[in-house]
């Protein structure tokens, strides 16, 4: 449908009745991606041969370019229609993505109402329940029938962002229950909300960290949850589409950080090379800086190196194997924490069974050592047994390391992500250098 579609587009004659009949039996999500393929010029033509019904919709699922491109070309009253029919957190994600100039104009023409929300989601902290909640939601009196809650769901239900879920408030506002669309449907018509209703619910305060609210969402597969201010009244609720963007964002952070990157919001090919580069040099300086250790416990044995120069062929191998399996478990330890699958109080467990596998792995590995080293260098026992000792200690203390440091960060309240590969590499390096040395001056007599 879409190559269709780019054909009618790019043809000498438009045939626009086509056209629309093919964009409205298409998802807005898939419409939305037409426009990335589009210039300038087709972007603003396509947008205005939408049918007026889901244009808001398009709009919402485009990315910020191409929403300023439309606002640019669009007339005050036709903006003010998307902003007015954009939902809320929508709204507020889109004014959060454009220049002042243009969030100027949409809010001059936004419905003074609309205008009051946006403003009001604004000014919440950044990642927190409150930034990423809407208003549209469904509330109900607990004195209400059944039949009079289908009634106002039916009245406003349009308009809001859900209505599968629906919550019960009292005169005040204070949230007291909330009433799934199924429990409705299956209650007698005649029935009060306040004897069907759920008066335990999953809620978050708008100052909640918004990772937290995630959490809350996959533990207690919501496709929902209500937001309340201090003083228990309703506010918002949070969705699950706006959730999976947390989520998306939260792992793309913490995937930076475990590779020695800034993070940053923005995409890759929207983000200039300078941005890139500071985003990068830092953790480069730092981990370039650091290496110094490993430099000087090097230099520190210069005089052994000289008697038994075939020592140095060993040190790249001792520092890569310590590296990977620290990476190993850090890793592991990191998703089990942001999961939930590990918490705190797990250290000395997560200690115990990462001791047993660097264990496991180390005698594997060493004597697999053993063997290639005895026989690529002339058989000579006292040089394996030295490179092997060093190995198996190097992995035991790369697992134990690599398995702690992310509890240990956690307890002490920084990201565990950033005690992952690069540093923990830097750590194990060290400690290896010294633990094979060491060995080599017992075992060799150096």
């Amino acid at each position: 449908m879409k190559d269709q579609i780019f054909s009618i587009i790019n043809a000498d004659y438009i045939d626009v009745s086509s056209l629309k009949s093919l964009l409205s039996e298409m998802n807005t999500v898939d419409i939305a991606e037409l426009f990335e393929d589009l210039e300038k010029e087709k972007i603003i033509w396509l947008f205005r041969v939408l049918p007026k019904d889901i244009a808001s919709y398009v709009f919402a699922y485009m990315d910020s370019d191409h929403q300023q491109v439309i606002i640019e070309a669009l007339t005050d009253s036709e903006v003010g229609d998307i902003i007015n029919k954009l939902f809320v957190d929508d709204a507020v994600d889109f004014i959060e993505e454009m220049p002042a100039n243009v969030v100027k104009r949409a809010l001059q023409n936004a419905q003074s109402e609309k205008r009051k929300l946006i403003n009001q989601l604004l000014q919440y902290p950044d990642d927190s329940a409150g930034s990423i909640m809407t208003t549209e939601y469904v509330d109900l009196r607990e004195s209400a029938t059944v039949r009079e809650a289908f009634g106002t769901i039916r009245k406003i239900g349009l308009n809001k962002e859900t209505i599968y879920t629906c919550y019960v408030i009292r005169r005040d506002r204070m949230l007291v229950g909330a009433v799934s669309a199924k429990s409705l449907m299956l209650a007698n018509p005649n029935d009060r909300i306040s004897e069907i209703m759920d008066t335990n619910f999953i809620f978050a305060h708008t100052t909640d960290d918004q990772e937290a609210v995630a959490d809350q969402f996959q533990k207690y597969d919501l496709l929902a949850m209500p937001v309340v201010d201090r003083e228990q009244r309703l506010v918002g609720i949070i969705t699950v589409d706006d959730i999976m963007e947390v989520i998306v964002k939260e792992s793309t952070e913490d995937m930076e950080k475990m590779s020695a990157l800034a993070p940053s919001d923005e995409p890759y090919l929207k983000t200039g090379i300078a941005r890139l580069a500071k985003n990068r040099i830092i953790w480069l300086l730092v981990l370039m800086l650091s290496a110094t250790i490993t430099g000087s416990i090097i230099s520190s044995f210069e005089s052994g190196l000289a008697v038994m120069p075939i020592l140095m062929a060993f040190i790249p191998m001792l520092m890569d194997s310590g590296g990977n399996a620290g990476a190993q478990s850090s890793t592991l330890i990191i998703r089990g924490l942001a999961v939930g699958e590990i918490r705190k109080r797990d250290i000395l467990r997560v200690g115990w069974k990462e001791i047993r596998v660097g264990v496991f792995c180390g005698l594997v590995l060493g004597l697999v050592n053993f063997i290639r080293v005895y026989f690529l260098n002339g058989k000579n026992a006292l040089l394996s047994l030295t490179v092997t000792l060093a190995l198996f200690a190097t992995i035991l203390i790369a697992k134990t390391i690599g398995g702690l440091l992310p509890i240990i960060a956690k307890r002490i309240k920084i990201d565990p992500a950033i005690m992952a590969a690069p540093l923990i590499t830097t750590i194990v390096d060290a400690a290896s250098l010294v633990i094979y040395f060491s060995i080599a001056k017992v075992v060799l007599g150096l």
